[in-house]
């Protein structure tokens, strides 16, 4: 467990020294506000675009990771759709409280992820964490739109169908995975210099990542929420990663691919759920609170189950 918990703490330290400084208001509150926006559309892209190009992808479980990482993020959003009417009788949550707690369900920060994945297992791990975001973006952010649309229409949604595929189909972190793998599949890389100015903008992306991510949470807006956060850091947080295990075993997915694959399936849950609950007329405050919370939880949820895993399947 301790080699687990001192590759987990240097990454969880970064989101605890950004929440510093974000409380702290240094250097400036719109600085963490350029940041995020710096690293979302700019330096992360460039990381999966440089970690899918360049990879040896000969041997990678590709397909069944995918696989895997899909069908569980499937099966725990059709459960939480079956049991909405009994969640909402339960719990009282309205409409747009329950699509919160769906986000916060299925939804993850790849920042913490690829930054995991990548310490655990350098290139090979950042190059499978490259292809599940890959996966998992466009997956999380239709069923996400899909709900919100769905249950908050009485709030008026600002968001229209045709507007959302349209940036879903835009989205950075989308389009640099697909160009990685055209580039990868055409087996030539990063031409002319490209993968040195690449490499040199994906460094930047991680660390700075994190920071924003620590600049972003709200511990103030956990209080009012108790039930509903701890409901969301079970599903999100145990309940996920065990249906992406189950999934991996009956596929036979083992090694790094399994492992990769687990630390995707245990992030907490992005800070991009809470612009869309802004953008969509979901619960603002109970969508901050289960951001932060989930956060503060994963540091031990991820050494728990990193740990049993490593055990079990490794």
């Amino acid at each position: 467990m301790l080699p687990i918990l001192n590759t987990l703490l240097p990454v969880f330290a970064l989101i605890l020294i950004g929440y510093a400084l974000g409380r702290s208001a240094f250097p400036t509150a719109d600085f963490w506000r350029g940041a995020a926006r710096l690293t979302y559309f700019v330096l992360l892209p460039a990381l999966l675009l440089n970690r899918i190009a360049t990879a040896s992808l000969a041997g990678f479980a590709i397909g069944r990771l995918m696989g895997a990482l899909a069908a569980a993020i499937l099966l725990l959003a059709l459960g939480l759709l079956l049991l909405r009417a009994s969640l909402a009788h339960r719990l009282q949550l309205q409409n747009a409280a329950f699509t919160s707690l769906f986000q916060g369900s299925i939804r993850q920060n790849t920042y913490v992820g690829l930054a995991v994945a990548t310490a655990f297992y350098g290139a090979e791990g950042a190059a499978y964490a490259a292809i599940g975001v890959g996966t998992i973006v466009p997956l999380v952010n239709l069923l996400s739109v899909g709900v919100l649309a769905r249950y908050t229409e009485e709030t008026g949604s600002t968001v229209g169908w045709g507007e959302m595929a349209l940036a879903i189909a835009r989205n950075p972190l989308i389009l640099a995975c697909l160009l990685g793998a055209l580039l990868n599949l055409l087996r030539i890389g990063l031409p002319l210099g490209g993968e040195q100015t690449v490499a040199i903008l994906g460094q930047a992306a991680l660390p700075l990542g994190l920071l924003t991510v620590g600049a972003g949470l709200k511990p103030r807006s956990m209080g009012r929420f108790r039930t509903r956060i701890l409901l969301s850091s079970l599903l999100k947080l145990i309940v996920l990663p065990c249906l992406f295990l189950i999934i991996a075993w009956l596929l036979d997915l083992r090694g790094t691919a399994l492992m990769v694959g687990l630390i995707l399936s245990a992030l907490p849950t992005a800070a991009s759920s809470y612009i869309l609950a802004q953008q969509m007329g979901g619960d603002q405050p109970l969508m901050a609170a289960i951001l932060t919370a989930q956060t503060a939880f994963a540091c031990i949820t991820m050494l728990l189950l990193l740990t049993v895993a490593n055990v079990l399947f490794v």
